[in-house]
């Protein structure tokens, strides 16, 4: 039976929460950026909302203009290759996450975040917040979220860094670790976009 992805979000309705918004993340692959995003989803209907993994790009795509005309507000935020290698990418995570729930242009009085940590080192969470292991399979609203981050960040990376980086295919790859990026890596080297800290293992087989 296919989980009703509203529970999470009525039990916290009727605990007196009324400002909810789901907050998932995506990029963690070698290029691109880190990309959270917090959604206000009122309970409506979206056939075929789910976890952004589970579904095809297309359908991502319909779900995505469906989510942006409908919900009562969302925000999008990223951090930088550099930020991400200055502070490590959990780190970064929160901290992209901060930027993006500080964008809505309505104040949450609770954040439901994927997974299992809201904090780093150096960077925490700072809104009102419930983590939820595997939330982009079970809540609506991290599931609205899993979709916005997941396009947004692909659409950065095959139409922002593929043109300005043609030679490295981004459009193809994604900025993942497949083995056409690390072929383009082998002769092209890195380039602004790379985050270093994810290519200790392939400069170390170059020395």
């Amino acid at each position: 039976m296919e989980m009703d992805l509203w529970t999470y979000e009525r039990e916290q309705w009727n605990s007196g929460f009324t400002a909810l918004c789901g907050v998932d993340e995506a990029g963690a692959g070698l290029a691109g950026r880190c990309t959270p995003l917090p959604s206000f989803c009122p309970e409506i209907g979206f056939p075929g909302l789910n976890d952004s993994k589970k579904l095809t790009a297309k359908k991502r795509d319909v779900l995505f203009d469906q989510i942006t005309a409908t919900a009562e507000a969302y925000s999008i935020a990223f951090v930088t290759a550099e930020e991400i290698d200055s502070l490590d990418i959990l780190n970064a995570r929160m901290l992209a996450m901060n930027r993006a729930i500080e964008g809505l242009s309505i104040r949450p009085d609770l954040c439901l975040i994927d997974g299992n940590r809201d904090h780093g080192s150096s960077v925490s969470i700072t809104a009102p917040h419930m983590c939820l292991v595997g939330g982009d399979g079970k809540s609506a609203s991290i599931a609205a979220a899993s979709i916005l981050a997941k396009v947004s960040r692909d659409r950065y990376v095959t139409g922002v860094l593929d043109r300005e980086y043609p030679q490295y295919q981004f459009a193809k790859h994604k900025g993942y670790g497949t083995k056409l990026h690390y072929e383009m890596l082998d002769r092209y080297g890195p380039c602004p976009a790379h985050r270093r800290t994810f290519l200790k293992k392939w400069e170390a087989r170059r020395t």
